[in-house]
């Protein structure tokens, strides 16, 4: 295949794609179940010699689209969305046509100098001061090890990178029991251990409770711990809880302990200004991740890191052998310093075309529309009976349940298995509930009306 073949090949896959999302509503949300199923339809070895590229093709359309859980579908209910607008699949497009590396400034400028206006427009459209800028992650697991693994190297004072971890004090990491299980890899990752992670106590709305916060730390002094920083929750994945964000913050100044918020899913509903009550204080923060891959329309994948001071995080993970400097440009920005990785995606082109061809009221209206809908939704289905809405709508997440876990997971298996929209669970205070999450990037009020009709129809 040439780049000649490559023109008509793209051609046809554009073609393809408009007709996959045209008629999306026509396919079951969820593939069916059943391990092995594409694999078996596979060769078990390569070829040796070259396929016609009708063949791939063919095969492509015959196999894949039927083993998928198809993620933007409009009646996508589950997790939280991975959204692909059109915009950001033609950026996507011309991204991959690029194939740009841009793990230094000097390997593609307009890589780098893109992403640093990029963060700063989303930094304006949340709301949060001047002062802070940021980076692009792949998701905003590894922006809360970057944070994690800096609150580590703050509280060593930076011998944990040169000598280890052998031998050091037992460093501490605060954090409540609805935070995402990122910060629970992160903690195990940095090598800081599960065992030192400490989940602190929340509240009947399920914040953490300052003074739980400020009990904590100190008795970890006491104890001849090293508190080395505090993990608060903007948006929990599984219920949607939010922490007191300004109250648990001065409590962590008190301390002088960094603090990273993780706002990886409602974050973006920050770009509506009457929704920036939930995340009151974040300005004080040290670091914040949000994902404008999940609700914003970005494609996956794309978390964005804002930091008020980017210069311990580069001091954690930047490593500058002489084969990447910059020869004369010591003062340009290098962002595979501020991340794990050392290469880096072109991730800032979506967000480009994205915000420019939406606009900020194109996607508030969006991210309004899913909240309003949501909560139309949990009245309504609060009205079906037998069916109990146990946690209210947090923004567009909101859960329900049967009268015992038994009931509510077979009803859950039979919802997905229909295939008409798809849900998924959690377990909040013991119990098993289904998760309702609305944040598909083209989803209507009818999509989201439609829960109720299966729900009705099969409970």
């Amino acid at each position: 295949m040439n780049h000649d073949d490559l023109r008509h090949w793209s051609k046809r896959a554009a073609d393809w794609a408009h007709d996959y999302h045209a008629n999306l509503r026509d396919r079951p949300v969820r593939a069916p179940l059943v391990p092995a199923a594409i694999a078996r339809q596979l060769p078990l070895s390569p070829p040796e010699v070259a396929e016609p590229m009708e063949t791939i093709f063919a095969d492509f359309a015959r196999i894949v689209p039927p083993g998928l859980t198809h993620w933007q579908h409009p009646r996508f209910f589950a997790y939280f969305p991975a959204n692909a607008s059109p915009a950001s699949m033609l950026a996507e497009q011309l991204a991959n046509a690029i194939a740009a590396q841009g793990m230094l400034w000097q390997t593609s400028p307009a890589v780098t100098e893109i992403e640093q206006v990029m963060v700063d427009w989303l930094r304006q459209s949340l709301g949060l001061p001047e002062g802070f800028t940021g980076t692009i992650h792949d998701s905003a697991t590894t922006a809360t090890l970057s944070a994690i693994l800096t609150m580590r190297e703050q509280a060593l004072e930076w011998t944990g990178l040169t000598q280890g971890l052998h031998g050091q004090p037992r460093l501490r990491i605060y954090a409540s029991d609805q935070t995402h299980s990122s910060v629970d890899k992160a903690v195990r990752i940095a090598g800081i251990g599960q065992a030192n992670l400490v989940k602190i106590a929340t509240d009947a709305s399920l914040s953490m409770v300052p003074e739980a916060l400020h009990a904590a730390i100190a008795a970890d002094l006491a104890a001849g711990f090293v508190p080395a920083g505090v993990v608060l929750c903007a948006g929990g994945t599984s219920v949607g809880a939010f922490d007191r964000i300004a109250d648990c913050i001065a409590v962590a100044k008190a301390h002088d302990l960094p603090v990273h918020v993780d706002a990886a899913w409602a974050g973006s509903a920050m770009i509506c200004p009457e929704f920036r009550s939930l995340w009151a204080g974040v300005e004080g923060a040290d670091s914040i991740v949000f994902n404008p891959h999940k609700w914003l329309g970005a494609q996956f994948d794309c978390a964005v890191q804002f930091l008020r001071d980017p210069g311990p995080q580069v001091k954690t993970l930047g490593l500058r052998p002489t084969y990447l400097e910059t020869a004369g440009r010591e003062e340009v920005v290098n962002f595979n310093e501020w991340t794990v990785p050392l290469g880096r995606r072109f991730r800032a082109l979506k967000l480009w075309f994205t915000l420019r061809a939406y606009g900020l009221e194109g996607l508030r209206t969006r991210i309004r529309n899913h909240v309003a809908w949501s909560q139309d939704l949990a009245l309504a289905l609060g009205k079906v009976p037998g069916v109990e809405i146990v946690t209210q709508p947090a923004l567009s997440l909101f859960t329900f349940a049967l009268a015992n876990d038994a009931a509510t997971e077979a009803l859950l298996t039979r919802i997905n298995d229909d295939g008409r929209i798809y849900l998924t669970q959690t377990r909040h205070q013991g119990r098993f509930v289904i998760r309702v999450q609305v944040g598909q990037f083209d989803c209507t009020a009818q999509d989201v009306a439609m829960v109720e009709t299966v729900v009705r129809a099969l409970i």
